[in-house]
């Protein structure tokens, strides 16, 4: 199984476990004789932080009392602050769903005070909610969801300098690559957090040398890996929850090389660190690691034993891979006493979860690639609004710079000429800029679309797979992974050749075919008098063509028809949607009277990519959509007509 991975909630305490408690006891004491309510509820954030390496109950008790009195007295960014601790209490203690919960209400906070009074301190307080909030869909495993936050993040810390967090946050984007098994990823991130914490003689530096030596363990660099465990064992002696993890990864090591009394001797003292805390995932763990070794040394009422301590736990916490390792190991002691009622039963509860369990790393296998390229992408996003603010602040201060040379200028020669002939030079320059700015944006922008279009993919899929079966999810994964391939290749550039877009549309709606099992025709047609040199903007067509079929085919609950057709009209190129669903103007109706009213991104974006283009070519790009009808009146479904100024390849 996969070990529990060391994930630094950010703003760790690490001081010693006898100072630690030293220092509670001081400020508790303080609280005690404090009349003053704004102390008081300072006082009860900071006691609550210090219990994070000590207690997660306490944690909780003490943040729930700082929250009703923020409450009480109004104070939003205590509030917030109350909010962080208890995300991270729960944390500690495996209530993941609570924690993101608090911080996600800590961040909102954070937020509208930031708006109202931009200080750094707020800006470090929504830097740490987004890190808080990648760690918990780290540890629920869902790791494009945390590369998000993380980076967010990061990217705050950054501008603030902040090289503590940093080597936090770099540590918690190393353990989402390791656990998706990328050790040499991995390895790069916490080596760039060990580095920053030598340096800053950080005492959290334990963690990361535990997830190192983790690292070559699953690499099979047996002496390397006891190397760094030995390194990493006075760093983790003062933080519970982190001697707790050493005592599991080490005695995972010790098993590995067969000294399973050395094995067992280590999992005895992790569950009893972790009971100190009430770090219900790590003894979920422990116990896990035990009746393992303990059914293969055929002692398997033993075995039963830790398997059943450590399935109440997972059902706690809901961990569906630590339900689906304990039920197995139960299955299998079981069967091993000839008690086959018994293994029977955990033998199906096993199966069960183990499904769940093969569905979700099926899907997740399919983002796995995407996960490091929206990373690196996010990254590439970031780089050119800093190099678009790069360049109006450099035109900004040549503005400056001329200005005063012209004032110069006019007063040594007094010559309307001289003004002239800076004035135009100043105009075509900014001309220029502004032409390129135009172009950044619609990169920006074309940036935003490809992810939209992946997870609405990705949506479809998890859906399939649910409602239609193994067979027909593997098929879907397929053709799911051609278009994929295309879509990566497409995303690089600005302009692709026409055949290749309608290629990919062919692919995109043999999928939504398949999907809606075979609820409507297709047909695609370009005219003789398009060039093949002629080219558009990738993914800009796919999503209208999806609103088609998802808000116009599908309602109408009969066999439809979409046509797509792309002609040529004097230097334009009009590509027209048409199906024969229910209708724009019934859609909408609908789409009101529902509960929730989604708004589409997609739409948004295809506008703003068209504004764009208009502004880059100087010619009208435009969207237009139309309810079409019979001659009695009645709706025949929708036309959508997009323009778009001819341009080539080259």
């Amino acid at each position: 199984m996969k070990t529990k991975l060391l994930i630094l909630i950010v703003l760790l305490i690490s001081l010693s476990s006898q100072s630690q408690n030293e220092h509670i006891d001081s400020l508790v004491s303080v609280l005690k004789e404090t009349k003053i309510e704004t102390h008081k509820l300072t006082l009860l954030n900071t006691i609550s932080n210090a219990h994070k390496t000590s207690s997660g109950t306490e944690v909780i008790s003490y943040a729930n009392k700082a929250v009703a009195l923020a409450k009480k007295l109004n104070s939003n960014t205590a509030l917030g602050n109350a909010y962080v601790n208890l995300g991270n209490g729960n944390i500690i203690i495996g209530n993941h769903d609570k924690a993101i919960d608090y911080f996600k209400k800590a961040k909102s906070i954070f937020e509208i005070e930031f708006k109202k009074q931009p200080t750094q301190d707020l800006k470090k307080s929504i830097a740490r909610t987004y890190g808080s909030i990648g760690i918990v869909f780290s540890q629920q495993s869902n790791y494009s969801r945390a590369f998000q936050y993380l980076i967010k993040s990061i990217t705050i810390y950054e501008e603030l300098k902040d090289f503590k967090m940093l080597s936090i946050l770099n540590n918690n984007v190393g353990v989402a690559y390791q656990a998706q098994e990328d050790y040499s990823k991995a390895l790069e991130y916490y080596n760039k957090a060990k580095q920053t914490q030598k340096q800053l003689q950080d005492p959290n530096i334990g963690i990361t040398l535990t997830n190192i030596a983790n690292c070559h363990l699953k690499l099979k660099a047996l002496p390397k890996a006891l190397s760094v465990f030995n390194e990493a064992e006075q760093s983790v002696k003062d933080n519970p929850r982190a001697l707790g993890e050493w005592h599991n990864s080490i005695g995972s090591y010790y098993h590995k090389v067969n000294a399973p009394e050395k094995a067992m001797k280590h999992w005895e003292k992790a569950i009893i660190t972790f009971s100190s805390i009430d770090d219900k995932f790590g003894i979920t763990d422990t116990y896990i690691f035990k009746s393992g070794l303990l059914l293969e040394q055929k002692q398997y009422t033993k075995a039963i034993e830790n398997s059943k301590k450590a399935l109440i736990l997972a059902n706690q916490t809901n961990v569906l891979e630590q339900q689906t390792l304990s039920e197995k190991v139960l299955s299998e002691a079981y069967e091993k006493q000839n008690n086959f009622v018994e293994a029977l039963k955990h033998q199906k509860q096993y199966s069960i979860f183990k499904d769940s369990l093969v569905n979700i790393k099926s899907v997740k296998k399919s983002v796995q690639a995407q996960m490091s390229f929206e990373y690196e992408k996010e990254k590439n996003t970031q780089r050119l609004e800093q190099e678009k603010q790069q360049l109006l602040e450099a035109e900004e201060a040549k503005i400056k710079t001329i200005k005063y040379g012209f004032a110069a200028f006019s007063v040594l020669l007094l010559s309307g000429l001289g003004f002239l002939y800076y004035n135009r030079k100043q105009l075509k320059t900014r001309l220029t800029l502004e032409k390129e700015l135009a172009e950044y944006e619609q990169k920006a922008l074309h940036l935003q679309m490809n992810p939209h279009f992946i997870f609405n993919c990705l949506g479809a899929i998890s859906g399939f797979i649910i409602n239609n079966g193994t067979d027909h999810a593997i098929k879907y994964l397929s053709k799911f992974s051609k278009l994929m391939r295309l879509t990566l290749e497409y995303s690089k550039e600005s302009l692709i050749p026409i055949g290749k877009e309608i290629e990919s549309l062919q692919n995109y709606l043999e999928l939504e075919k398949l999907r809606f099992n075979n609820t409507f025709n297709f047909t695609i047609t370009k005219s003789e008098t398009i060039e093949d040199a002629v080219a558009i903007p990738p993914l800009l067509i796919q999503p209208i063509v999806e609103n088609a079929i998802i808000h116009g085919i599908i309602p109408k609950k009969a066999e439809g028809n979409l046509t797509i057709n792309f002609t040529a009209n004097n230097d334009m190129i009009v590509c027209e949607i048409i199906d024969d669903g229910v209708g724009i103007d019934n859609s909408i109706k609908k789409k009101e009277q529902s509960v929730q009213i989604h708004k589409s991104m997609a739409l948004d974006i295809i506008k703003k990519r068209l504004g764009m283009i208009t502004e880059v070519s100087n010619k009208k790009a435009s969207i237009k959509s139309f309810q079409l009808y019979d001659a009695n009146g009645n709706s025949e479904g929708t036309k959508v007509i997009i323009t778009l100024p001819i341009q080539y390849i080259d």
